[in-house]
């Protein structure tokens, strides 16, 4: 199964979310992480709300990244430059990602290739993978 941190988190939340530093950390316990991405001005930023940190189109490369596009140019970039694995979504109740994974809205129905976004409990079906702020839970 995929476990993948969400915006860095892997014991609750943080003010550290998306921040390139605490993505690394997260990396290197072994999970991958989703990320949230803008292209502003020509450059990429991470952030939730609004972008926060700039970051080189190499950082987005690294292995293990869930890109979360932000804005519709971010999207636009990153498929244009078939960089990374990406996707856009709001509130829909799944979105396909670049690399054909079900990114499945919290209580969504989930399938085998969905990824469970933020459950409260272990799925109580089998799925690809896990995105939580609490990701250590599911080890």
């Amino acid at each position: 199964m995929i476990l993948i941190s969400h915006r860095g988190n892997t014991n609750g939340k943080s003010d550290r979310e998306n921040s390139p530093d605490y993505i690394e950390e997260a990396l290197a316990q072994g999970f991958d992480v989703e990320i949230d991405v803008w292209w502003i001005d020509n450059q990429f930023y991470l952030g939730h709300d609004e972008p926060r940190y700039l970051v080189k189109e190499d950082f987005l490369r690294k292995s293990g990244l869930w890109c979360h596009a932000k804005n519709i140019d971010a999207l636009n970039q990153m498929i244009d430059s078939e960089m990374t694995h990406c996707f856009w979504h709001q509130e829909d109740d799944v979105t396909l990602t670049s690399e054909g994974y079900l990114w499945t809205y919290p209580g969504k129905q989930l399938t085998s290739n969905s990824i469970a976004v933020l459950p409260t409990t272990k799925p109580d079906v089998e799925v690809t993978g896990i995105c939580s702020d609490f990701i250590v839970r599911y080890i």
